[in-house]
């Protein structure tokens, strides 16, 4: 973390602590970050013996004063969790919940993780599509599960007037991208508007089609620059329930770009179709290619999808405003009040 706290300062990397976790600090009176490395055997053993391995039942929150202290822990995804719970446990333990339901729903075996979940105080998730399969998952007794929008750090991702020339960008490579219909696409693209500079940043070992330049990766300064260049932002994925792409979409929606992007369940929480974007089908090029052609061709239509972007992230899609629901959530308070938000609570199609 201190890395990180640096390269922030330096102007390098958004938010004091990744996905702005930092102004936690608002609203409890202490707050630090641990890193939770991989269990050894021995830590195993004794968490067996202390009871603490993964089927347990949870422990009941403290009985303390109001504004007494709480032992509480946090953790952003559920592989995080796991590792909270075997070395770093806490009075109280939270976390968010990222990969299990789509590695259920393609077959997939989860080990524990039911259990660690099931240890935890309260869950959440960022796609409203996983709250019902998770609160299945961890059964009518288990934990609650709640629901919140992720936001972006809204000051370093900044408005920049519209594109100069033709350029389509896309980013991104988690698990659940679909690097194929996307290049399907961009050759389409390529084909019938060659002037288009187009660059997709990408792990995927498929090669890119002619006219599209492919980089494995880029700085946050860099993506932050390329965003301000690009004419429309384009993201395909496969089916998926984490909403997969929300990150970058809405990073170009702070930008105040378009986004083009595969419609998965949750994903228009993030992206308002035909109002800050366009969600075209899953896996079809051609309907992607189209959306795309159309904003290149309509600087005035990509320059209200654009703006309205930036109004919907400040409206209720920042760091700050997530960090709020997400103290809601666990029940922190504070008498000192937290500072001012962006915009409402909640962001509405515009």
């Amino acid at each position: 973390m201190p890395s990180w706290e640096k390269r922030h300062l330096a102007g390098e990397v958004p938010g004091f602590w990744p996905y702005g976790l930092d102004e936690l600090r608002y609203y409890t009176g202490r707050l630090s970050a641990v890193a939770a490395r991989e269990p050894s055997r021995a830590s195993v053993l004794r968490s067996r013996l202390r009871g603490r391995l993964p089927g347990m039942n949870r422990p009941a929150p403290s009985q303390t004063l109001p504004g007494s202290p709480r032992n509480l822990g946090l953790t952003w995804d559920e592989n995080a969790a796991r590792r909270m719970l075997l070395e770093h446990p806490a009075d109280e333990m939270y976390s968010g919940v990222i990969w299990v339901t789509d590695m259920l729903a393609r077959g997939r075996d989860i080990g524990t993780i039911r259990q660690v979940l099931r240890a935890m105080n309260g869950l959440w998730v960022i796609s409203r599509a996983q709250q019902e399969a998770v609160e299945r998952l961890v059964g009518d007794d288990g934990p609650p599960v709640g629901f919140f929008r992720f936001g972006v750090d809204a000051g370093f991702f900044t408005p920049a007037p519209q594109a100069e020339r033709p350029f389509v960008l896309s980013v991104g490579g988690d698990r659940d991208r679909d690097t194929a219909t996307l290049f399907q696409a961009l050759a389409t693209v390529h084909r019938r508007a060659p002037d288009t500079e187009i660059l997709v940043q990408t792990s995927s070992s498929l090669p890119a089609p002619d006219g599209v330049t492919k980089v494995a990766r880029v700085s946050h300064r860099e993506l932050a620059a390329l965003y301000a260049r690009a004419s429309v932002v384009a993201i395909a994925t496969r089916p998926n329930l984490h909403a997969s792409g929300m990150t970058v979409s809405l990073e170009a929606m702070a930008t105040a770009r378009p986004v083009v992007m595969t419609d998965t369940p949750g994903i228009d929480d993030y992206v308002f179709d035909q109002q800050t974007g366009f969600l075209t089908p899953v896996g079809d090029a051609p309907a992607m290619a189209e959306r795309v052609l159309q904003l290149l061709a309509d600087a005035s239509l990509a320059q209200e999808f654009g703006l309205a972007g930036r109004r919907a992230v400040e409206a209720g899609l920042t760091s700050s405003q997530m960090v709020r629901e997400l103290a809601d959530f666990t029940g922190m308070r504070r008498p000192a009040p937290a500072p001012a938000l962006d915009g409402a609570s909640t962001a509405t199609p515009l």
